[in-house]
């Protein structure tokens, strides 16, 4: 595993870390600079911006007040928000749709991120301090041209689902999203480096979180310090490798939802990433088989200069969380289609080492770290 985690490093990621659990214990791992400018080493105990693995705390809410009957799963979204999605949409999205990403409804974030369009970096910095609210994110997608019709076989992945989650909540809880989230999730699992940020800046040790996007920004940028008003519910939460862990086999042991809400939750549906890829994702959690090795439950997320993949057997018995400081590492071609890079090999290595204990084993349909966030 050390040498795997150093060709990550030595393939062009500033610094990245692990932790592994087996039956026979617990491997964690570190390779590389926390900071490139002085050269300070990372750790595996570092807290991170783990992006999109927030729908899974995120959707484990939902489940909780769908199991208290305050939410029904199949009820259009619009009986809950009527103002955030009016007319025959909020009647025809299901709160389920929102789950699994079915509901057609596109992602707000070339909307929040106009520059992006342009093939520009511009909007990163122009917001690095924003405070959006929930409303104009969500108003952002709603309005956009769909991505589908709502409950099509095939889905298309959207952040709008999971800000519109994240209000949902607040509607039925009578509290904030962050709070519940926090009380009867995050504690509940026993998590105690795991919170969403009070601030711009990361609370505890941490990276610098170095973007590249796609060569456009070069050197990498480090975004580590940002305001995460523009991802929420969909993807704020700062954790830590350990804590990752701990979570999912939590919630695959019916310790965080019912053994029926874990069924459903595992209940997938193909779904277009936003690289374009095709996954099984269920409510809130990603499905990943590798033939000779098992099925693997989690979620991996990206934000700007942080990247995060946590997956956990089906059976509980081997687990992998890590975490890069780099981002959209891979230059785009003259179509605009990012190019295969080193990082990328070294990192499949890596994921089925630590899943499989051999790096000969290939995952069916494992996206790439890049793939489901922001």
């Amino acid at each position: 595993m050390n040498s795997a985690l150093d060709a990550v490093h030595r393939a062009g990621v500033p610094g990245a870390y692990a932790e592994v659990r087996d039956t026979d214990g617990t491997w964690r791992g570190a390779s590389g600079v926390a900071d490139v400018r002085t050269g300070r080493p990372v750790s595996p105990q570092m807290r991170h911006r783990v992006g999109s693995i927030t729908k899974t705390f995120t959707a484990a809410a939902v489940m909780q007040q769908a199991e208290r009957g305050r939410i029904r799963l199949d009820a259009p979204i619009g009986d809950y928000l009527p103002e955030l999605v009016p007319g025959e949409r909020g009647r025809k999205i299901t709160v389920r749709m929102l789950l699994n990403n079915t509901s057609g409804l596109p992602d707000y974030i070339p909307y929040a991120f106009p520059s992006l369009r342009r093939n520009s970096p511009a909007s990163l910095d122009d917001n690095r301090f924003r405070q959006f609210t929930p409303a104009e994110l969500i108003e952002m997608g709603v309005t956009a041209p769909p991505a589908s019709e709502p409950g099509a076989p095939i889905g298309v992945y959207s952040n709008t689902n999971w800000l519109l989650l994240g209000r949902l909540l607040e509607r039925v809880t009578g509290t904030t999203a962050e709070k519940y989230i926090t009380r009867s999730v995050i504690e509940r699992a026993g998590l105690r480096h795991t919170e969403f940020p009070t601030g711009p800046r990361i609370n505890g040790p941490h990276s610098r979180m170095y973007e590249a996007l796609h060569g456009l920004i070069d050197p990498p940028r480090d975004y580590s310090v940002y305001n995460m008003s523009w991802t929420w519910t969909g993807a704020a939460l700062v954790s830590t490798m350990e804590d990752l862990n701990r979570f999912y086999a939590k919630l695959l042991d019916g310790k965080i939802v019912s053994r029926s809400s874990l069924a459903q939750m595992q209940r997938t549906v193909p779904v277009i990433a936003l690289d374009g890829s095709m996954i099984e994702y269920g409510l809130g959690l990603h499905k990943v088989v590798i033939p000779g090795c098992g099925t693997f439950w989690g979620h991996d997320g990206t934000v700007w200069g942080a990247g995060t993949m946590s997956l956990t057997r089906a059976d509980g018995k081997r687990q992998m969380s890590v975490a890069v400081n780099l981002q959209r590492w891979n230059e785009r071609d003259s179509s605009g289609q990012p190019q295969r890079h080193p990082i990328d090999d070294a990192l499949e290595t890596l994921y089925q080492q630590a899943m499989c204990g051999n790096s000969n084993a290939r995952a069916e349909n494992a996206s790439q770290a890049t793939a489901l966030a922001p």
